[in-house]
């Protein structure tokens, strides 16, 4: 998986133009977020500072929204991590959950009934459910499964893609935050199988409920060379190659062509001594792709379409970075802060309807503080562009122990 195909900066700049993602899970599904909130900035690799981070204030201008290091740091079931990057034609948040289904998941669900819907949920919760919470574990953990997908489902709109993980594999011996030590001596050494059977129930499950299935497990089974010393997390290379198949996912759900590129030189900014395939060599990064869609791009949307004013003024070659920081913007004026834990509580009113509510549009970014960021992602069920697929195309659930397609490069 050294010489890879994966997808470039510029072209998931464009494939997420205007998308809000929302990543749920633990410390794998951060570094998912962290690939994410990189590539669609850079076309480079995470180092293995940065993966080895936690609840830090700032990673590439994002924002520690709640937790973290906000909070006294710890490894129990009650932690808590809400991230966001936003900027003027990107919005990806990322939650922290130890279990698939509790208090916690409902609060955030609260967000996505009462704030902006999600164009693109990416989900997973297992190896904490299956660890730390009830040694038979099985009966809740379907029951779990069962309610957060009937919760989704009469949430989202049917626009909204939502993309199940399966969990990766797991090594013969691991070590991590999810297990304390007195854990270690009867879970860790069939935690791997377990993780084996939770995958086949989640991913049954949420085939059931029409939900897209990405199996990291079926496609990282014989790339075990690029997990950590830890048997739990992974290093650069394969996070870089989840951002790929989230992105052909996204793609192929959406009805876009997506190109691939050889990712041989594009390396490690860093090496990663704590991995398995660790390397001696330091590769110089490459230099930033500037943010710039073209109209005869290969995404094939309406090719001799009007450049829009974004690409023709070249002050808006480059996405820029709200000025104002989100901890001193109300939640009724940015509907992109979660209405969430502590940020709920700085205001008692009940939330406009973003949806609906056609004079709070025209109040809310003509007059308060967010009036130049998102403007076309506000009023996306009213406008229209070029460059953004909305239609949501019928596709084929893919499940790859049955069924092989040679024409899709997963």
């Amino acid at each position: 998986m050294d010489k890879i195909n994966c997808v470039s900066h510029l072209h998931a700049s464009q494939l997420f133009h205007n998308k809000f993602i929302v990543v749920l899970g633990d410390s794998i599904q951060r570094s998912v977020y962290k690939d994410l909130v990189l590539l669609l900035q850079y076309d480079r690799y995470l180092c293995s500072e940065q993966l080895r981070k936690r609840g830090e204030m700032s990673f590439e201008l994002d924002l520690l929204v709640e937790g973290g290091c906000l909070s006294p740091m710890h490894n129990g079931t009650n932690y808590r991590e809400v991230r966001q990057y936003q900027c003027d034609h990107h919005l990806v948040r990322f939650y922290f959950v130890t279990c698939i289904y509790s208090d916690y998941m409902k609060s955030i669900l609260e967000d996505f009934r009462r704030g902006l819907k999600p164009d693109l949920v990416i989900v997973n919760s297992c190896v904490w459910d299956i660890s730390r919470y009830n040694y038979t574990w099985l009966s809740t953990y379907k029951e779990n499964l069962i309610t957060l997908f009937e919760e989704l489902k009469g949430i989202l709109p049917e626009e909204s893609l939502v993309i199940w993980n399966l969990t990766m594999p797991l090594g013969e011996r691991i070590k991590g935050g999810f297990l304390v030590p007195e854990q270690i001596s009867h879970k860790a050494s069939h935690l791997r199988h377990d993780v084996i059977e939770a995958n086949f129930y989640s991913g049954t499950l949420a085939a059931a409920y029409n939900l897209d299935v990405l199996d990291l497990h079926f496609h990282f089974r014989f790339s075990l060379q690029h997990r950590a010393k830890d048997g739990v997390h992974w290093n650069a290379l394969a996070h870089r190659r989840i951002s790929t198949l989230l992105s052909l996912h996204a793609a192929d759900a959406w009805g876009v062509e997506l190109p691939l590129a050889a990712c041989e030189n594009i390396t490690v900014a860093h090496p990663l001594p704590t991995l398995e395939s660790a390397r001696s060599d330091v590769a110089v990064m490459p230099k930033r792709i500037i943010w710039s869609p073209s109209s005869n791009d290969i995404l094939n949307m309406e090719a001799n379409a009007e450049p829009p004013h974004w690409q023709r003024d070249a002050a808006f070659q480059r996405p820029r970075i709200n000025p104002y920081p989100l901890w001193n913007v109300r939640p009724e004026m940015n509907p992109y802060l979660p209405y969430h834990g502590s940020l709920r509580n700085m205001d008692t009113r009940a939330p406009p309807n973003y949806y609906g509510d056609a004079a709070y549009h025209a109040h809310a970014w003509n007059h308060g503080p967010l009036s130049n960021a998102w403007h076309l992602h506000v009023g996306a069920h009213t406008m229209t562009h070029p460059h953004v697929v909305r239609t949501r195309y019928t596709r084929h659930k893919y499940m790859p122990y049955i069924q092989h397609r040679p024409y899709l490069h997963y």
